[in-house]
């Protein structure tokens, strides 16, 4: 082999071998969990959330500026068109402290608001996210009509990507009343931003 093909060589191999653990790193990145956090077992005191009677709340977590959310929105889109009038849907939309309002005026924000019958609650300095133990931005909590959790974590299978979830069964099956046996609360791996992070979607 000549010189310069044996360098040719190396550098395809170099290229190729740069291209898997940019593409590993990626995977890495897409299927990492966020903060599960630490959720109360039952409706907090203090809340300014209201919840409706008779009905179960589904609450969301949200960054407005957390792209990997966009798809955590469809799959609740989802979930309340099947469910329309059976369950509450609310949407907290954090703020970090000091930020002015417009901070959360972005797409994934209007997105929130078009989903039908949602209340949208912006949450500044995170008062409510805290309360409730939220830390990743797609985090979904489920609380039955009696006000207990009945179920904490994500509704999509990765960062970003839509599609059935273990987590959209488990809460289709409870608003559909199909199981009966969960005592306690069922959970999933959430996949976004942590809702502290100004800068969303660092792949530190």
């Amino acid at each position: 082999m000549t010189r310069a093909r044996a360098l040719t060589a190396t550098f395809t191999l170099l290229w190729v071998a740069a291209i898997a653990t940019g593409f590993a790193a990626l995977l890495d990145f897409d299927n990492r969990p966020g903060d599960a956090g630490e959720p109360p077992a039952a409706w907090p005191d203090g809340t300014a959330l209201a919840r409706r009677d008779g009905l179960p709340t589904l609450i969301m977590g949200l960054h407005p500026h957390c792209p990997c959310s966009r798809a955590s929105l469809a799959e609740l889109e989802r979930i309340v068109a099947r469910c329309r009038g059976r369950v509450q849907p609310l949407i907290l939309l954090h703020a970090p402290a000091g930020a002015g309002l417009d901070w959360t005026l972005t797409d994934i924000r209007s997105r929130a608001a078009s989903i039908h019958g949602v209340v949208l609650v912006t949450d500044l300095g995170g008062v409510e996210s805290d309360r409730f133990g939220l830390r990743t931005s797609g985090h979904v909590l489920y609380y039955d009509s009696g006000g207990l959790l009945r179920f904490s974590g994500g509704i999509t299978t990765s960062r970003g990507h839509e599609g059935e979830s273990a987590g959209s069964r488990i809460i289709l099956s409870l608003i559909n009343k199909m199981d009966r046996t969960i005592a306690d609360a069922g959970i999933a791996p959430v996949f976004g931003c942590p809702l502290e992070e100004r800068d969303a979607c660092n792949r530190k």
